[in-house]
């Protein structure tokens, strides 16, 4: 008897020794009652809430276990509320297979709380504003909702933010309560807001160095005195940054100085940018030939806003050199003058042609939408074709023109550098006279849209559409760089870059150039899970000609990446028409506007 009791005691001493040290390991976490679909914002908000998950793959002790599985349903609870889910059922399993856990969060949503009564109220000088009365007729949730607390925060939000963008700086709250009533399942919404006065635009103070006094105040389009908005601060910050002046830029409205008559005065401070870009790269073209690139930019060659920019293209096969001088022009529209010129050179198997251009330009914004660029432009080219690879010998035909141009482009997209919704089109007339500096009459009209139409979440459809035509009395006197083609990337995809169109006699048949062009497209691209990577399947069709349209199709499929840079494009087509080559590889990288 006396070996009894101590046998015991130490039999008791391992056990429990044995269970403060036992350990466990939660190797899944899985939710039920939920749709993946309906309800994924409420999933990711108990993947973020509950504890659980935190720990799943890590070892814990016996009792961390046991916190954790005891917290479970009040947190829960608690992630379900703000989706106005106040009565839910769950019930939480937790079957072992020696130290490993599954658990299973069964959820039954129940009856959500609703919104039973709502009143939104606006007093002070913006009760007549009808920007904010539409906001506040489009609260959510209305009377009947679901009381879901994001979009009512959302919405909340939305309103104070407006109130600040149009001027009523002295806005706040003079009620904002929410009364949730669980055992009838609603939701009484009571909030008010007192405007106070709305301030109008005051005075705009630049701050910075270098460039001349009141050179940017053109680019203040408003009134002194006119009603705030933050818009026109927006307009005026997007018009200095596309100046590429200046590495910051800065803008505050200082209510807190405002006037007795309620103007706020508007403080810009810009730090200028280096002055001096350079560039140098390599590049390869398929009809150009490898090669180098390079150029050098002025941000500002003086204090008066002048610009330069020089570049130099040298491959194998084709070389340019151009330098562009831009004089700002504020006074009237957003633009610039700009003087070109250009020198170019082509020899490739089939045409050698060279051609020196110059140009003067005046560029401005219409308005938010349209941009236009008025030009007159003096071209003089030479180019002679090869007759079995040789040139020797071969009829050389110049040409000189000057002429007038106009050219607009209109983009109305949701997103300039992926757009899913929108128009996005360019046109373009220029016309030169016999006698009048051009060795014939002729006139030029063309046209391209995109047009952007979404299609589901994760895709979108892209149609493409161009046309051209020329009257001249002299075809042969227009210079092949003023001809239409057809083929390549942006226009025929499947041929290659120039392939479609009126070509020289056999055995050679080198593209000519054409009097007109028409080309249409329809491409589908889809985004595997709205994510980074998709692909796209496309047709192109069309055809440049002198008199009859030749058709040529070409097919195809792509990958698509929506790069941090931009999204990048790598297209494989087919000709269906007789093609050069059975397959052609296209790579892009940028927004295809």
């Amino acid at each position: 008897m006396r070996l009894i009791f101590p046998v015991l005691t130490l039999l008791a001493l391992c056990a429990f020794a044995g269970t403060t040290h036992a350990r466990g390991t939660i190797d899944k976490v899985e939710i039920k009652g939920l749709d993946k679909d309906d309800d994924a914002e409420m999933i990711e908000n108990l993947q973020v809430s509950l504890s659980l998950y935190e720990s799943t793959g890590k070892e814990q002790t016996e009792s961390r276990l046991a916190y954790l599985l005891s917290q479970a349903e009040a947190q829960a609870r608690e992630a379900l509320e703000p989706f106005g889910y106040y009565t839910p059922t769950i019930q939480i399993q937790a079957p072992r297979s020696g130290d490993h856990l599954n658990v299973v969060i069964d959820i039954d949503k129940g009856e959500p709380v609703r919104v039973r009564n709502a009143t939104v109220e606006l007093t002070g000088w913006a009760e007549d504003d009808r920007y904010l009365a539409r906001d506040i007729a489009q609260f959510k949730p209305a009377e009947g909702d679901v009381f879901n607390h994001p979009t009512y925060e959302a919405s909340k939000v939305r309103i104070t933010r407006r109130l600040a963008e149009r001027g009523y700086f002295d806005a706040d709250f003079t009620r904002r309560r929410v009364e949730v009533t669980r055992a009838e399942h609603a939701a009484d919404i009571d909030l008010a807001w007192d405007s106070g006065r709305r301030y109008d635009m005051g005075p705009v103070r630049f701050d910075y160095d270098y460039f001349r006094p009141g050179l940017f105040d053109p680019l203040v389009y408003w009134e002194e005195g006119s009603y705030f908005h933050e818009g026109k601060i927006d307009r005026l910050r997007e018009s200095l940054t596309k100046l590429d002046y200046f590495s910051t830029i800065d803008i505050q409205p200082k209510p807190e100085e405002a006037d007795d008559d309620g103007n706020v005065p508007i403080d810009v401070k810009l730090t200028r940018a280096k002055r001096t870009i350079y560039t140098a790269g390599l590049s390869y073209g398929s009809e150009s030939g490898p090669g180098v690139r390079g150029g050098v930019a002025r941000r500002y060659v003086n204090s008066r806003g002048h610009k330069m920019d020089t570049q130099l293209d040298y491959a194998q096969k084709r070389k340019s050199l151009s330098s562009t001088y831009r004089i700002p022009a504020f006074r009237w529209l957003d633009g610039w003058y700009a003087f070109t010129g250009r020198l170019y050179d082509e020899q490739t198997d089939y045409i050698d042609l060279r051609n020196v251009r110059i140009s003067a330009a005046r560029s401005g914004e219409l308005n938010e939408h349209w941009t236009a660029i008025a030009s007159i432009n003096a071209l003089r080219e030479r180019w002679r074709y090869s007759s079995g690879n040789d040139f020797e010998g071969a009829l050389t035909f110049y040409s000189t023109l000057v002429y007038p141009q106009l050219e607009a482009n209109y983009v109305d997209v949701d997103d300039k550098l992926f757009p899913r919704r929108g128009i996005a089109a360019n046109t373009l007339l220029r016309g030169g006279i016999e006698g009048a500096g051009s060795d014939t009459n002729f006139a030029q009209v063309y046209g391209k849209l995109r047009w952007f139409v979404p299609a589901g979440d994760s895709s979108r459809l892209i149609l493409r559409g161009e046309a051209g035509t020329t009257w001249t009395s002299d075809l042969v006197a227009m210079p092949p760089s003023l001809r239409f083609f057809a083929g390549g990337d942006d226009s025929i995809r499947g041929y290659a870059f120039r392939e479609v169109g009126p070509r020289t006699p056999k055995p050679d048949e080198f593209a000519l150039g054409a009097k007109n062009v028409v080309t249409l497209s329809a491409e589908y691209e889809h985004y595997y899970k709205g994510g980074p990577w998709g692909g796209a399947v496309f047709v192109d069709s069309g055809s440049a000609f002198d008199d009859t349209p030749d058709w040529h199709t070409g097919v195809g499929f792509g990958l698509r990446w929506r790069s941090p840079v931009g999204p990048v494009r790598v297209d494989i087509a087919h000709g269906l028409d007789d093609p050069d080559s059975q397959f052609q590889l296209y790579i892009n990288i940028g927004a295809n506007l």
